[in-house]
């Protein structure tokens, strides 16, 4: 049974055009996710699922496989994630490979590593689990109990409804927000059930720090310095 990593490159992207190459701390981008994909003992396999030629051959001089090109109806804004890892599942499987599970590395996450990606596979494999997602702890101040949002009347009043508004840091539940996410592995039959996360979902827990999700060209720069330091 292979564990396989799979990591989703398009070439369209609005916000940072051809963002998966674009170069961070002296690598593109694409890069990072690689190199915690191949780091992480237990990934038997790394695969880029994209529909650029100039991805593939990148991700190929980085040492991952890019055994097809994705079609162009799962290459768009509007195409799900589900639909690009049951497509990755499809092709093993036609390929006689048993898959134990997917790990979706996204690149936008480069502070993510091989550590996390180790850690988040131990877990999936200490009991029974649909998926593993990685996630970041909300701020208390965004936590839900706190959030407000406008009635009708244009006023403040609780996002939750008459749920009292927890006012001590302390008094407020933990709350998770997924983090890209920087990683999610997913067992076949959640996938074939036409779903990423199933019934039995559980968090592997990363820093702020490295959750950083690069979306926008000031995330990219944050992302540099972050890099920079780490690498001194």
């Amino acid at each position: 049974m292979s564990i396989v990593a799979v990591i989703p490159a398009r070439a369209g992207s609005k916000g940072i055009p051809r963002k998966n190459l674009v170069r961070i701390a002296g690598r593109p981008l694409i890069a990072y996710a690689i190199e915690a994909a191949r780091k992480a003992t237990s990934v038997d396999r790394v695969i880029v699922s994209t529909d650029d030629n100039e991805i593939a051959d990148v991700a190929r001089e980085l040492w991952a496989q890019v055994p097809f090109l994705r079609p162009a109806e799962l290459a768009n804004d509007a195409a799900p994630m589900l639909g690009v890892m049951r497509h990755a599942l499809a092709w093993l499987e036609s390929q006689g490979v048993a898959v134990e599970a997917l790990v979706l590395l996204q690149p936008t996450s480069p502070l993510r590593t091989g550590r996390h990606v180790e850690e988040a596979i131990a877990l999936f494999r200490s009991a029974p689990a649909s998926s593993v997602v990685s996630v970041v702890e909300v701020p208390h101040q965004f936590n839900p109990v706190s959030v407000m949002k406008l009635s009708a009347q244009g006023t403040l009043v609780p996002f939750l409804g008459d749920q009292v508004i927890a006012i001590r840091r302390q008094d407020k539940p933990n709350a998770y927000a997924r983090n890209g996410p920087a990683v999610l592995i997913s067992h076949p039959d959640t996938l074939r059930s036409g779903q990423l996360y199933g019934a039995s979902c559980l968090p592997y827990l990363m820093s702020e720090e490295d959750s950083l999700d690069i979306d926008t060209p000031q995330d990219l720069l944050l992302a540099e310095q972050a890099l920079l330091d780490r690498n001194h």
